[in-house]
This record gives structure tokens, C-alpha cells and sequence, in this order.
């Protein structure tokens, strides 16, 4: 892995870079978007493994706010899911001189790589979700509440902590109040997804804790590529849960490389 800072108007990213070790990389790199509370780190070893199983460069980064970036100037607005197509991400393009890219998110950031692969349609070549959410729903709120309240017991800040040092508190906050908020009542990523152009899969885990089954289906049927979801024997985070799995599957549905 090769890691280094991006610098940005709004303060410095965090960026990590993993290449095949058995091959010279072909094709566009995979853009990872993490999740509400995630980073690069916690991405574990899946970087490394999807490097691996698609032949392709994997690229990651730490949004502002979150992991080893700089913190982010004041509360996170209410429209930062779309605000990531024109803000971190379309930099790290210019920077990276990425003409095309293939993206994958994560939970929110499956939500910001659709606004991306809408955003940026003439270059992105096919789009992954992972346990993403088109649409609020009860069960969404439902799990993020109880999240907040185990990260009220003792020592589970220091956690939280150890990903995102001093800035711990904002991004559970940032989570919490952005998804609880009345801005947010009512929001779906419907407009985006009727400006992606690429190939698209939706993955879910059978037991995801944050939302349901509908939340798949929805992009699965408002996207070009398969019209159901792949879903996966799992929780709310299948590159943890089952990472080799997943790992295969996303470098089975990539297009073919040069």
C-alpha cells in the first residue's frame, strides 16, 4: 500500500493506494467511498484482496472529517451526500489525472458513488453499492439510534477514537443528527440514480441491520446491469464479514480488461 496527502482548499486527505502484487495493474482504477463512520483503516484487507481478484489499482480515502484528513469547517451540511461528486472526490480525480474509474461504496459512500457515477458519467465504467441507502426508511433510523446508544457505554468512544482521533465526536454526530434531521426528511438518491449510465450492482447482506431489502431492489431497478441485487449471506458490512466473497464477486462484475 502506498499512502499520501492530498492537499485541498478545505484542508488535507488522507489517500491510500494498494496495486496487484502478482500482476501490472489494467484497466481503471476502483475508487472506494467509505462509510458514516469509516476511513481507510477500516477498510481492513480488503483493499489488498480486491486488488488481487480484479487485476486493477484500488484507491481509497478519508473523507474530510474522518480518519487521518483534516477536520471538516463546521457542522457537515445536510446535502453531503451529493456534495462528495463536486467536492473530495471530483479533487482526487483532478490530482490522480483519472480519466476513468470504476467506483464502489459503502453504506453512505454507496450513496455518493451514485451521485459520482451520475456527476461524472462519461467516465465512470460500472458502479458497485454495498449495503447502500436509496431512500430513509425506519429500519435506517432505527439501527442509527441504537448505534448511539452503544457508543453511550463506556469505552466505546475510545474506539470510535482510534480511527478518528480527536475528531470522534463530530463524525458520530455528524452521522446521527445529518440522518435525524428534518433537511434530511424525505431524502432519496432517485434523481441520481436516473443519471447513471454504467453498468451498476447493488450488494446487501441478508441481515443488514440498516436497511431493508427495498433498498437494493430500488437501485437494482432504477440502474442499467442486473435488475435484483446480489445479496450476500451477511450483516451491514460484507468487506469485514466476508471479504474474499465480496472481493470476487465486484472483480467478476468489473468489465473485462484490456
Amino acid at each position: 500500500m502506498e499512502a499520501f496527502t492530498m492537499k485541498t482548499p478545505a484542508g488535507d486527505i488522507q489517500v491510500a493506494r494498494w496495486q496487484p502484487v502478482e500482476a501490472t495493474p489494467a484497466g481503471s482504477p476502483i475508487v472506494l467511498l467509505h462509510d458514516s463512520l469509516g476511513c481507510i483503516a477500516l477498510w481492513r484487507d480488503f483493499p489488498s484482496l480486491l486488488a488481487e481478484a480484479s487485476g486493477r489499482e484500488v484507491i481509497a480515502y478519508d473523507r474530510l472529517g474522518y480518519g487521518e484528513s483534516a477536520p471538516y469547517p463546521g457542522p457537515q451540511p445536510a446535502t453531503f451526500v451529493a456534495d462528495e461528486a463536486s467536492g473530495s472526490f471530483a479533487t482526487l480525480r483532478e490530482a490522480l489525472a483519472l480519466e476513468r474509474f470504476v467506483l464502489l461504496g459503502h453504506s453512505v459512500g454507496g450513496g455518493m458513488a451514485v451521485e459520482i457515477a451520475g456527476a461524472h458519467a462519461e467516465a465512470c465504467e460500472a458502479l458497485v453499492t454495498v449495503a447502500a441507502q436509496a431512500t430513509l426508511e425506519p429500519l435506517t433510523l432505527a439501527g442509527i439510534r441504537e448505534a448511539e446508544s452503544a457508543f453511550a457505554e463506556p469505552g466505546a468512544m475510545r474506539r470510535l477514537a482510534r480511527y478518528h482521533g480527536d475528531k470522534a465526536e463530530w463524525v458520530l454526530r455528524s452521522w446521527v443528527d445529518n440522518w435525524h434531521s428534518e433537511a434530511f426528511d424525505g431524502w432519496t438518491l432517485d434523481d441520481a440514480l436516473a443519471r447513471v449510465r454504467c453498468p451498476t450492482l447493488a450488494i446487501h447482506g441478508e441481515h443488514d441491520e440498516y436497511g431493508s431489502l427495498a433498498q437494493p431492489r430500488r437501485i437494482a431497478s432504477r440502474t442499467p446491469g442486473p435488475a435484483e441485487p446480489r445479496l450476500l449471506p451477511c450483516g451491514h458490512v460484507p468487506h469485514r464479514e466476508c471479504p474474499e466473497v465480496l472481493a470476487v464477486l465486484v472483480a467478476n462484475f468489473v468489465p473485462d480488461r484490456p
